[in-house]
């Protein structure tokens, strides 16, 4: 079957790269594992049989007939991973996942997944290389923005090796990198819509002063500076932990103006 571009398809066919990722994942016989996107299988075919149960997402429903003749007992979806709802289908905890994602759904996908960080052990993609580089990216770089600092919030990322062009068919225009992901077991509380206002904030002015990126959001700056923060800094200069003091110092100002508005009320 051909590769369709509106699914963003792009086969993985080189039998080495698909063993490193086999033993990169490195399944027990009682693993779940969930695979995002199998296609025609090539990476299935390895994974199906050291797995303790698995489950595949694939949206193009001309290859669920394939999937399903060949792996009589593996559970297939056919549906857009990004509208798949994950606590029906991940029973449990201890889920890993895997798979060769298409690159225009990597963001929106991660961005879901650390959602449901409580049933997963971790996970193990294929990504753009421009993508998985943003992911492990360090303050002060080029590369470090929203989604590195939220990455990072909820996981360790680990760049395991790159992948050619020429290991897919048809070969995508850019390089690719195999990444392992597990979330953080301990992680500062933090409201998560909050911390979102504040990366996007921040990161819409990233080469300006702290003080005037973040001008409309209330910050006390001398409570900041206590914690290492100067208002001289720029956004792409802080780290996950910077941001982190920052949305809840925004959260508990928004909490004594409330406060103080239910203290006073209007006559």
């Amino acid at each position: 079957m051909r590769a369709r571009k509106r699914f963003g398809q792009h086969f993985l066919t080189d039998s080495s790269v698909l063993d490193r990722i086999v033993a990169a994942v490195n399944l027990r016989g009682d693993d779940k594992l969930l695979e995002i996107g199998p296609g025609h299988a090539a990476l299935t075919e390895l994974l199906y049989p050291q797995a303790g149960s698995m489950i595949v997402v694939e949206i193009d429903r001309d290859l669920i007939a394939m999937l399903r003749a060949r792996f009589s007992e593996l559970e297939v979806v056919n549906a857009d991973i990004l509208k798949v709802d994950l606590d029906e289908v991940l029973h449990g905890s201890d889920w890993r996942l895997v798979g060769n994602l298409p690159y225009n759904i990597s963001s929106p996908l991660l961005a879901k997944l650390y959602g449901h960080l409580e049933r997963i052990r971790d996970m193990h993609f294929m990504f753009q290389r421009e993508l998985s580089e943003r992911l492990a990216a360090q303050p002060g770089t080029k590369d470090w923005g929203r989604l590195s600092v939220l990455t990072q919030y909820f996981c360790h990322v680990q760049p395991l090796f790159d992948v050619p062009p020429e290991a897919f068919s048809p070969p995508p225009k850019v390089e690719s990198q195999v990444i392992r992901l597990w979330p953080r077991v301990e992680r500062r509380p933090v409201d998560q819509q909050i911390l979102a206002l504040v990366l996007r904030t921040g990161f819409s002015a990233r080469r300006k002063r702290l003080s005037n990126a973040l001008k409309s959001l209330s910050l006390d700056w001398d409570a900041l500076e206590a914690l290492g923060i100067s208002p001289s800094q720029r956004p792409d200069q802080l780290s996950v932990d910077d941001y982190v003091n920052i949305a809840c110092a925004v959260e508990q100002a928004a909490g004594q103006q409330q406060g103080a508005s239910e203290g006073h009320p209007n006559d």
